[in-house]
Order: C-alpha cells, then structure tokens, then sequence
C-alpha cells in the first residue's frame, strides 16, 4: 500500500493524516495531476490516491476538484469541499482511526487550498505560519522530494512554531518572504488588464519568478480573475496556464475547472491549471481569454 499524492500543501497534509490513520510505512509516490491525466503515473494495486484524478485499481481514492469527478461509485469519498485533507480527515475519524489531534491543521489547509484569506493573509503571509509554510512547497523537476518528506514528517506531530525554526524549513521560509517582494515587482512589469482580466506573461524571464499568488489581486484589484503563463522548462516546448478567480473582486463566473479540463488540464470552479503545446499555445491560450471575457456560467 502506497500514499499517492500531490506535492502541495493539501497533498503533503493528506499524506500526514494517512500516514497516521494506515501506518504506512512506504515510500510516497509524489506525482502532478497532468502525468496521471496522461497515463505516466505508475499507479498500483492497493494505492491510496489522493488530491489528483482518479485511477481505476486503486485501493483509495479522495478529492475534490469539480474536474475529477468519478465515473461512478468509488471507495474513498468525493466532494466538492475546501481541500482533499479534509475529506480524509473526515473518513478516518468516522472510522475511528483519527481522532481530533489534526483540527488545526486541517482547518488551515481547508483556509489555504480554498483560498479563503484576506487582504492581510495575502499582503504579509509571513504573520501567517501555516501559510507562510506553504509557500515554501514547489515542485521544480522533483527535486524537492526529501523536503515534501521532511514536512510530512513534522506535520505528523510538531507544532508549527517548532517546524518554522528547523534550519532546512526556516531558510526555505526566509527565501519566500525575499522572493514575495520581488515577485510584487515582476507582476507589475509582465501584466496587463485585458477586459478586467490580469494576464501575466512570464515567457520572456529564465528564469520563472516564484512569488505569492494570490498579490495579483492586490496589486489589480479591478480584475474579477488572473491568467499566468509560463514555459513548463528548461526545453521550452510547453506552455503552462494557471488561472483563478479573484478571491476579493467576486465578478468572475466562469468554472474554471470546467474551463481547462476541455484543454486536457483542470481544477477548482474558482481555480486550475493546464498544460499546452507550444506549438498551439498562443491560439488556445486566446480562446481561454475569449471565455473569460465573455463571463458566463454556461460555458
């Protein structure tokens, strides 16, 4: 048996809470939603999945973004909630196997993954631990794999003001409080507002700014939603697309989960991601604008 999941704060908090309620002791099979999208994930029998699209054969299965909805019954639960670690959190204790030791954490990733915050979370996340904490999760060709480790690890039974001092996560958190400020700079130069819509074009930059977010919607407060496009690497021969409703201009009506999955990607009603050939990129990104602007529900 083996925890599949997700290298974000949601999957890490989802592999915390199986870890304890299943005493699994395997490795974690860390993958992102688009390789199982196309097949490239090594699912086995008896996985547990969670935070990522469903694959028949596995033991397990939890999440909740609207773009995965299961095919039919499945074990497991699906729900469209604030995060996926809240609806494991949910089923072991209804089950006995968990009982109320996580209600904080979980609480905060349901806060995080749903985007739930204000002006001041978003402005200064560093007054924030749990969000400041997840900020700090990237994933950059996997190589991060022993920190995702090393914080469900901590997750398990640290307190956050104790995991924030351990001197390979303070130094993580350092660089994200030193990379928000300069992130602040690079929206304002490689954004503009088309139709109350923040497009931001990091195309021209090698390499990719990592920054907060949710800033954009703070910095363009007129835009009902946000669309960032970047390289997917080093190689340039992909495009990838992420998109969000504005979490304080509620204009925005598009499903943007329903939106991207008709472009092999996915996600949330209010946020999701997809991955475009470069080749075909621009014509599709300029269809996906076209939506937005149009801002229908009924897409």
């Amino acid at each position: 048996m083996r925890i599949v999941t997700r290298p974000d704060f949601d999957g890490i908090v989802c592999a915390v809470l199986l870890r304890r309620a299943e005493s699994i002791a395997t490795d974690i099979y860390w993958v992102e939603p688009h390789e199982v999208q196309a097949g490239k994930a090594e699912i086995l029998k008896g996985d547990i999945i969670c935070n990522l699209p469903y694959v028949k054969g596995c033991e397990l299965w939890f999440d909740h973004h609207i773009s995965n909805s299961p095919p039919g019954p499945i074990k497991g639960a699906f729900e469209i909630a604030p995060s996926a670690a809240g609806l494991v959190y949910r089923y072991y204790q209804a089950g006995g196997k968990l009982d109320a030791q996580y209600d904080e954490l979980v609480l905060n990733t349901d806060i995080i993954d749903a985007a739930a915050l204000d002006q001041d979370q978003v402005r200064y996340p560093e007054k924030y631990p749990y969000i400041l904490l997840s900020m700090t999760i990237k994933n950059q060709a996997y190589k991060d794999r022993a920190y995702w480790n090393l914080l469900v690890d901590l997750l398990m039974d640290s307190p956050i003001q104790s995991i924030l001092q351990v001197p390979g996560v303070k130094s993580r958190c350092d660089s994200v409080i030193r990379e928000n400020a300069a992130y602040e700079s690079h929206l304002i130069t490689h954004t503009k507002i088309r139709h109350h819509i923040s497009v931001t074009d990091f195309r021209s930059l090698d390499p990719v700014p990592e920054g907060n977010r949710f800033l954009t919607y703070t910095l363009f407060p007129e835009s009902m939603a946000s669309v960032k496009i970047r390289f997917a690497g080093p190689d340039r021969n992909q495009v990838q697309i992420s998109i969000g409703r504005s979490i304080f201009n509620k204009g925005c009506r598009v499903n943007i989960g329903k939106l991207l999955a008709r472009y092999g990607g996915g996600g949330h009603a209010g946020a999701g991601g997809c991955t475009l050939s470069v080749e075909t990129a621009d014509q599709k990104i300029e269809q996906i604008l076209e939506v937005l602007y149009q801002n229908r529900e009924d897409i």
